[in-house]
């Protein structure tokens, strides 16, 4: 009896040791979410991005952060920050004020990045948040003269370009693709392309892609379609062109690019970005799309419109814009904001715009996607291009 009372009276006093300890102490948990903020008009907006702890730390908590542009840019949409916050010891969040640059001017939504990095031993549900900037303004980003951006952006630099400031079309950039491809180029088409000055030159300035109803080597008409293939290729760029779009019924200007590997995959696995494509007969809209897919069989395209009020595409320049990042692309028009693809849109195929691609210029006549030209379809049309800049960041 005894030793039956001794053994309990070690466990209790075992047992009453352990329970004056104090739990481990648990590693912080920091809790990091996407935001949106609607950009204003006039005076800059703060907004303030929290970062939450899920419960409070005996301890200082502390993260370095600093943002990256992404379709925004600093300065102009928002102001660069760079430096570290603390929770204090106690305290479940805190704040960072990011200031929002407002203006009156319709751009489109924008987004930037906000990155985290822990000091000491955190988890963190994410390191990196987006905020998207809301545009709500009306007015347009010109009045009656056309369109153009900056020779340079804070951040970016200028990795190559062709202003069409000579007299002719510089070979060692561009090469002409002659003739009318596999079956129209694949989308029934009915022009033959040529390198002859009627169909494209270099003129005040400008590059005149003309299409022509003229008969050229058994075909009804000519065109002209400008590759910088194995010249001139682009990774992860900001590419801006500058462009007065042809109009008609059966009339395809498109301003494109397809990946380097397209020789050795072939497409769609090489990847297509339509920074711009127009049909004629719809001379207010401009399409940005982007075509992927292990094969043809598999060919998947996904993408969206922009539409101009009052005015077709011929009246004027504009500016067709994309953004390409790693995982993510941005297309624009005149600075306003069309359509964002990721690496999380590709309905389970692969992503292949991660690769450097080559530029494409072309107007095609009739095929599958605008029909032909009819009794309306007036002759010649061109695409007159000012410029095409190519920025890459610092």
């Amino acid at each position: 009896m005894i030793k039956v009372i001794n053994v309990l009276l070690l466990l209790f006093l075992f047992s009453s040791c352990n329970s004056s300890e104090s739990p481990p102490e648990k590693t912080p948990y920091v809790t990091i979410n996407d935001m949106n903020v609607i950009e204003g008009d006039n005076d800059n907006k703060i907004l303030d991005f929290t970062i939450s702890l899920r419960e409070s730390s005996s301890e200082d908590v502390v993260l370095k952060y600093y943002t990256e542009d992404a379709s925004a840019f600093q300065n102009l949409d928002y102001k660069k920050k760079e430096s570290q916050i603390t929770i204090s010891a106690g305290k479940t969040s805190v704040s960072i004020p990011l200031e929002i640059i407002s203006d009156i001017i319709r751009e489109g939504d924008e987004v930037f990045w906000i990155k985290f990095e822990a000091i000491g031993i955190i988890d963190m549900n994410q390191t990196e948040a987006q905020i998207l900037i809301k545009n709500n303004d009306a007015n347009l980003p010109y009045t009656n003269e056309d369109y153009i951006t900056p020779i340079s952006y804070e951040g970016w630099k200028l990795v190559w370009g062709d202003e069409f400031e000579g007299s002719e079309i510089n070979k060692n950039w561009w090469t002409h693709e002659i003739g009318n491809g596999n079956n129209g180029w694949g989308n029934n088409e009915l022009q033959y392309y040529t390198d002859a000055i009627e169909n494209s030159k270099v003129e005040n300035g400008n590059l005149i892609i003309e299409a022509r109803d003229d008969s050229w080597n058994g075909h009804e008409f000519t065109s002209a379609r400008m590759v910088t293939k194995d010249k001139n290729s682009f990774g992860y760029s900001r590419i801006d062109i500058r462009a007065k779009l042809p109009f008609g019924q059966g009339i395809w200007p498109a301003i494109w690019m397809l990946g380097d590997n397209i020789d050795q995959v072939s497409w769609p696995a090489c990847g297509e970005i339509d920074i711009m494509e127009m049909i004629g007969n719809h001379p207010s809209t401009s399409h940005a799309t982007v075509h992927f897919g292990n094969d043809s069989s598999s060919h998947k395209y996904s993408g969206d419109s922009y539409i101009i009020s009052n005015e077709i595409f011929n009246d004027r320049f504009h500016v067709f814009s994309v953004i390409k990042e790693a995982n993510i692309m941005w297309f624009f028009v005149d600075d306003i904001l069309i359509y964002e693809f990721s690496s999380n849109d590709t309905q389970g195929m692969s992503y292949p715009f991660n690769q450097d691609f080559f530029l494409i210029l072309n107007v095609a006549i009739g095929g599958n996607w605008p029909g032909n030209p009819d009794g309306t379809t007036q002759f010649p049309q061109q695409m007159i291009v000012d410029y095409i800049r190519v920025f890459e960041k610092n």
